[in-house]
């Protein structure tokens, strides 16, 4: 158990480094910034890449609303998720605080006026969307992920492939979302940011709780019910 929760710490920290890290260090580079397209595809490879480093190890979730989700659809042991869950934003937090070290090297650089990679709504989106389409948005497409991953994961699919086919799913996730919500579908990456922007981030991270978390239920229940063989 120590050697998986460990797994799902690094794996965590590095989604939110590699992921948020694109965003804060990279994104709007002068000129040669790799916008939104780069961030999503930074993403997709931080999962990829630690899927298959560590998820034999502990099944690559990095994030609670996977975890939950996948209690929810019977893969996953309920008295496992609550310590996975706390390895996850442990990883993300610690993640947080090095990119925040980082940042802070540059002059001028301040985490409260730039957001600093933070999921928000409202005038915190980065298109301006409301609460009602952030929350939408970030329903459907943690629930698509969740289905994702229990499919290309079962033992029916092709063997070797779920890693790729879950790293595409979330740069394709991100290539959505970004200017809605700046994408979460996670609450740890939301988490490990929030705290270090400060303020408006806080206040509105229930939201990046609450609905991953639910969209993960509805997408491992959907699979269990429609999906998988064992029915």
């Amino acid at each position: 158990m120590f050697k998986r929760l460990g797994a799902e710490l690094f794996g965590t920290f590095w989604l939110v480094f590699g992921g948020c890290g694109s965003a804060i260090l990279a994104a709007a580079y002068p000129e040669l910034g790799i916008g939104f397209a780069g961030v999503a595809l930074a993403f997709g490879l931080t999962v990829l890449t630690m899927a298959y480093a560590v998820g034999h190890i502990s099944g690559g979730h990095f994030n609670p609303a996977v975890t939950l989700g996948l209690w929810a659809g019977g893969r996953f042991k309920c008295g496992e998720v609550i310590p996975y869950i706390i390895a996850q934003v442990i990883g993300g937090l610690l993640a947080g605080a090095a990119l925040y070290l980082i940042a802070s090297g540059k002059a001028g650089f301040d985490a409260t006026a730039s957001g600093f990679a933070s999921n928000g709504y409202g005038d915190h989106s980065p298109d301006h969307y409301s609460l009602q389409a952030v929350v939408i948005a970030e329903l459907i497409l943690t629930a698509f992920f969740l289905l994702i991953i229990m499919g290309v994961t079962d033992k029916a699919a092709a063997a070797g492939f779920a890693p790729l086919a879950i790293g595409l799913a979330l740069t394709l996730i991100h290539l959505i979302s970004v200017p809605v919500s700046n994408t979460s579908v996670n609450p740890a990456r939301s988490t490990g940011v929030a705290l270090f922007q400060g303020t408006w981030a806080i206040e509105q991270l229930w939201v990046f709780w609450l609905v991953p978390l639910a969209g993960g239920v509805i997408g491992g229940l959907i699979y269990r019910l429609f999906f998988s063989k064992a029915q």
